[in-house]
């Protein structure tokens, strides 16, 4: 045999060099038609996957001039490092948020929507919900720190946690609300203030609490049931009489 360079078939016949070039350049055209197929099935399977796997989003509202509620930042620093995504927006931004959160919810990101303010944040977080009611959007879980009046919780709300020392920021149920409804007092809590409240790291851990089991699932999800009231994180020293209703901006 020539100086050819040859190789054996499976079979134990002889394959010349350029009888193993074509089958190669064979094998390689079918691979180019099949890889497209290939690559549309994994790309359905990584969105079936994505979309049985929605991941929560936390967003939360700072208050007037982004100076008086930098506990928001630190509150969102401490909920990141569990891996749920969690982004700070000034109030003045509430209703491009909205917008943003119903293009996702459109786009199919079922993942639970969590809104977290403190003071005007927490005004825009009441507002968010209900902006987002009349989008037919449920919330998972809204967490006012220390608003600046008394909002009503929309029947798309699961839960409210209501952290404040102000006895007109109270929240209440609205129309069709069956969610749970917590409002915590903390008038006669040492230390806190309109001021210091969104910057608690005891309060901070409380609300982060209500996070984590919001976004694994295990509460705060849109369900029957009766509104309630929880009990104060502590039972506060009560005023002899009501105190003036000065309202702090901020």
């Amino acid at each position: 045999m020539s100086g050819a360079r040859v190789a054996k078939t499976s079979n134990g016949a002889l394959l010349s060099a350029r009888s193993r070039r074509r089958l190669s350049c064979a094998a390689l055209a079918l691979s180019a038609l099949l890889l497209p197929a290939a690559g549309r099935d994994g790309a359905a399977r990584d969105l079936q996957h994505n979309t049985a796997t929605p991941h929560a989003h936390v967003y939360l509202m700072r208050g007037l001039m982004n100076i008086f509620s930098l506990g928001m930042d630190e509150l969102a620093a401490k909920i990141a490092r569990h891996g749920i995504e969690a982004s700070v927006h000034n109030h003045a931004e509430a209703d491009e948020i909205v917008a943003g959160i119903a293009a996702r919810y459109a786009d199919g990101d079922r993942g639970p929507i969590i809104l977290i303010g403190h003071s005007l944040g927490a005004d825009a977080v009441m507002r968010m919900a209900q902006s987002l009611n009349d989008k037919g959007i449920p919330v998972a879980l809204v967490v006012p720190f220390d608003g600046t009046g008394s909002y009503a919780a929309p029947k798309n709300v699961a839960c409210v946690l209501n952290l404040t020392q102000r006895d007109y920021a109270r929240m209440r149920a609205g129309s069709g609300f069956h969610g749970m409804l917590s409002n915590v007092d903390l008038s006669g809590a040492a230390g806190i203030d309109h001021f210091t409240i969104d910057k608690s790291p005891r309060l901070q851990g409380y609300a982060l609490g209500f996070v984590l089991k919001t976004a694994s699932s295990e509460s705060c999800r849109p369900s029957g049931g009766n509104p309630t009231a929880a009990k104060p994180l502590e039972e506060p020293t009560r005023h002899a009489a009501p105190q003036p209703r000065t309202r702090v901006a901020g």
